[in-house]
This record gives C-alpha cells, sequence and structure tokens, in this order.
C-alpha cells in the first residue's frame, strides 16, 4: 500500500492523513479494531492518507470500510493531532527501509504529517477485519489490554475513549455495538464497559427509558438460566432524532 502511494504521491494531499479507532461490543467487553504492522513490534490503527479530489470524511469512510467490510457506519470526528515531532524522521525512515524505498523517492512520507482523528462503533459481528496482504494481522483487542502502539496512536486512541465516554452524555449508544434485539441488561453492561464504572439498575432504566428511543418487543430472551428479560430493539427513526437534538443528562 505504501509503496502504491509514494508511486502516486502526486494525487495525495501532502502532509495529511486520517486514523480510526474503531470500536466494538462482544462477550461484554468494549474492542478496538487494531493493526500488527510488518515493518515493527507496535501494532496500530486503521488509518490512511487523503486523496486530493476526496474531503477528510470521505477517507475515513474508505478506511472502514476497507477494514470492516461495512457501510453506513457510525462515525465522528474527535480531535487533530499535529505535534511537531509524532512521526519522526528516524522511525519513518525505518518503515521506508523495511519496504525497500529510498529516501530520495520516499521524501513525500518523510515529512510531518498531521492527522484527523475518527472514531467509529460498529456491530462486532457484522465487522469482517480485513488485512493488506498475507504477512499483516488485523484483529480485535480488549480496550483494557491494548498493546504497544506506533508513534503517537495510544494518545489518539486514549482521546478517542474519552471522548466516546464523554459523549454518553450527549448522544444514544448502543444503535452500532448492539444486536438488533436486546434486554435493558445487555444495553446497561455496554454502558458500564464504555465508562468504566457501575450504573444502579433502577436509575438506567428510568434515564434511558426517558430518551424514548427503545421499543419494548413482544419477545422475551431464550436460553437463560433464570427468569428471561424481555427483549428491546431501538426506535430507528427515534434514534437518529435524538442524535441530532442531542443528551441533557449524565450517567
Amino acid at each position: 500500500m505504501l509503496k502504491e502511494v509514494i508511486a502516486n504521491q502526486k494525487n495525495y494531499q501532502p502532509g495529511l492523513s486520517t486514523d480510526c479507532v474503531i470500536f466494538g461490543f462482544h462477550d461484554n467487553q468494549l474492542k478496538v479494531l487494531l493493526i500488527k504492522t510488518k515493518f515493527s513490534e507496535d501494532w496500530a490503527l486503521p488509518g490512511g492518507f487523503v486523496l486530493l479530489d476526496e474531503g477528510i470524511d470521505e477517507a475515513a469512510v474508505h478506511v472502514l470500510k476497507g477494514r470492516t467490510g461495512l457501510e453506513g457506519i457510525f462515525l465522528r470526528q474527535f480531535a487533530t493531532f499535529g505535534q511537531a515531532n509524532r512521526n519522526s524522521i528516524e522511525k519513518s525512515q525505518q518503515v521506508l527501509d523495511f519496504y525497500g524505498i529510498s529516501s530520495e523517492e520516499g521524501q513525500w512520507f518523510l515529512n510531518r504529517f498531521v492527522t484527523i482523528g475518527y472514531y467509529a462503533l460498529v456491530d462486532f459481528l457484522k465487522a469482517v477485519p480485513q488485512p493488506e496482504g498475507k504477512n499483516e494481522i488485523v484483529e480485535w483487542i480488549d480496550c483494557n489490554a491494548v498493546p504497544s502502539l506506533i508513534v503517537d496512536l495510544k494518545e489518539i486512541f486514549d482521546k478517542a475513549l474519552e471522548t466516546l465516554r464523554m459523549e454518553l452524555n450527549q448522544v444514544p449508544v448502543g444503535y452500532n455495538l448492539l444486536p438488533e434485539k436486546f434486554t435493558i441488561p445487555e444495553l446497561q453492561k455496554l454502558y458500564e464497559t464504555i465508562l468504566g464504572r457501575q450504573l444502579d439498575r433502577r436509575n438506567f432504566l428510568r434515564k434511558i427509558t426517558s430518551i424514548g428511543i427503545l421499543t419494548k418487543l413482544d419477545e422475551k430472551k431464550s436460553n437463560v438460566a433464570h427468569k428471561a428479560p424481555n427483549l428491546y430493539s431501538f426506535d430507528k427513526d427515534r434514534y437518529e432524532e435524538v442524535l441530532k437534538i442531542g443528551l441533557h443528562q449524565g450517567w
């Protein structure tokens, strides 16, 4: 991929990239999609460069589709990262050396890059991690066990998680992370996992139902050891409406 980009560098915006923090929820764990880089023992976030004829949001969407196979993903731009030394020339040169690219040919890559951070929420069971080539590894990692990341990507991940936690007070979360049918305890567990703390069951039920985004189904969860809880789904129209107008409550 890098060789192809450098060979066609005239088609890309110099010094600009995107990095995407893709969250999924599975087995009561908030997970993030990470890439094992070919040129380092460290891991990376999915990311890419920006074509001259595309917007940065469009570039991020291309990264998400390329790495998960999904379209229509919940996507938010959350910060810009442009520290002068965020990608050192020494480390960038190591990448060029790995791919057999000379400093002269890869000067475009050695220059300073500013990256736009996005976070995305996806259905873990529908997302299919997509590596670039047979030597690359793409895996879901528990957010509580994130390994060492290249350059400043740990800072980007931390900021994305901080933003997600903050925005739980402003927008509903769950439509993109849970299956179509779910229980209130499962929804509460999602919120607790993101926030990193327990929530009072009655208060959570009162607050989440007051938003008006849930539809109680005439079904109960099957294959459970105790009393079967009711199943719910999201009212998509109301959910989209609340996303636009925002929430005014805290967890």
